[in-house]
């Protein structure tokens, strides 16, 4: 990854936003395997099905036996609508409407673990918890406050796990996270007059223009910790905390806004996250299995930029006043044959942000997951899961506005639609 690029790389990609109602709440990824998938990544922190389980909570290894491999990937289909009201110097002057924004995906993963004695295990996890990608066309109205943005992230992320005895199991990780991506904003090719000739003939010259543009990368280290309780036979309890990630990302932006091109930094803080999660075998056959996911979004609350060339002080480049976000999941797993197990789960995701501060930046809204999955034996060492959710994206209201030395010169006022439907596949294998 080239470090010189832009500024802001994961933080534009929040200032414009658009992917926050499409899978996890924030700008978070919640798709780690196809086998939670199908369960609507329900009891994670409590589940030991392959060695992708060390990425929810490292001290679940220590349920792994020998050595495993996991290798998987999920195909994201968002569909998400922005249409509104744009209006120039106070008057509304269009309405206009941008569809299927953000662009399907694959995103892939994998996983080891290995059973080192009766006590230890350790693995290692190559997987995501943040990316999108998003594109308006130049026809839309609305694009001087967004036209672009690509985030793509990897995490790296060896793990160790200790049995404590027959009950209790820990677990610790180290996570190295690298992200890439690009940012804009434009000047609509077809902007429609004011009736101002000035005015007009400005924004005509400029048809078309980057307001701003922005690339980039950058990488940090963060950590988890993971505990597990086996209350007995059929009944246990998982707990997993997965640290802030502090980012401060370094390169260049550009466009009429910035009047040229100027490098910079803005410091930017991915949050904490913890889950507390239960499985429950009821019968032979059934399973029960539940989670409860935080997230420290309230620690989001501006995005400023450093740009000394630009600008002496701090750039704020948006107020955003998030709120934690809370999920709740519930699943079954149903062992059908001795081969075949079919797995279902619905979850809810609380939105990040309010009704008061939520924007065309920031389309933050809650979500319901609707999950089926499979996972089929095929041989004492090999199996294969798969999975499938829908996800009703609720319907948010937004508004946004540019201003210029405190005048406000244009606005828009709309909502955002939409809904996402995912498909996964997991391959595992034991040596």
């Amino acid at each position: 990854m080239n470090k010189n690029k832009i500024t802001l790389s994961l933080a534009a990609a929040l200032t414009l936003g658009f992917s926050t109602s499409t899978m996890a709440a924030g700008f978070q990824l919640a798709e780690y395997s196809a086998t939670g998938l199908g369960r609507a990544f329900a009891g994670e922190a409590a589940m030991a099905d392959n060695a992708s389980t060390q990425f929810r909570n490292p001290a679940m290894m220590t349920y792994l036996e020998g050595t495993q491999v996991s290798v998987g990937a999920i195909y994201v289909d968002p569909n998400i609508d922005v249409k509104g009201d744009v209006s120039l110097l106070g008057q509304k002057v269009a309405t206009t409407k941008a569809s299927d924004i953000a662009h399907s995906a694959v995103i892939p993963n994998f996983y080891i673990s290995h059973r080192v004695n009766e006590q230890w295990a350790v693995g290692l996890a190559i997987a995501t918890n943040y990316g999108m990608e998003t594109e308006l066309g130049g026809d839309f109205l609305g694009t001087i406050f967004g036209n672009q943005a690509n985030i793509m992230s990897v995490e790296v992320n060896p793990n160790v796990a200790y049995k404590i005895n027959d009950q209790f199991s820990i677990g610790a990780g180290v996570r190295y996270v690298m992200g890439e991506g690009h940012f804009g904003a434009s000047i609509p090719n077809n902007l429609p007059q004011t009736g101002i000739d000035e005015v007009d003939d400005l924004l005509g010259a400029a048809q078309g223009a980057d307001l701003k543009y922005m690339e980039g990368d950058d990488s940090a280290w963060g950590w988890q910790l993971g505990g597990a309780w086996q209350i007995n036979e059929n009944h246990r309890i998982g707990v997993n905390y997965r640290s802030a990630v502090d980012l401060k990302l370094k390169g260049e932006a550009s466009g009429l806004l910035y009047g040229g091109v100027h490098s910079g930094s803005m410091a930017l803080t991915l949050p904490a996250t913890a889950e507390i999660a239960s499985f429950h075998q009821l019968t032979d056959k059934l399973a029960m299995h539940a989670s409860f996911n935080w997230t420290d979004w309230s620690s989001f609350d501006k995005l400023e930029a450093n740009i000394p060339s630009y600008k002496p002080t701090p750039d704020l480049i948006k107020e955003e006043n998030w709120e934690d976000n809370y999920r709740f999941a519930l699943g079954a797993t149903y062992q059908y044959t001795s081969k075949l197990a079919v797995r279902t789960g619905v979850a809810y995701d609380t939105s990040a942000v309010s009704s008061e501060h939520r924007t065309q930046t920031i389309p933050e809204t809650d979500r319901l997951w609707l999950s089926l999955g499979a996972g089929y034996q095929w041989s004492d060492a090999l199996s294969f899961d798969a999975g499938f959710t829908y996800i009703f994206a609720k319907d948010a209201s937004m508004n946004e506005s540019l201003d210029v030395d405190g005048m406000p010169i244009a606005s828009f006022s709309g909502e955002t639609t939409g809904n996402v439907w995912l498909v996964g596949v997991q391959a595992n294998y034991k040596f």
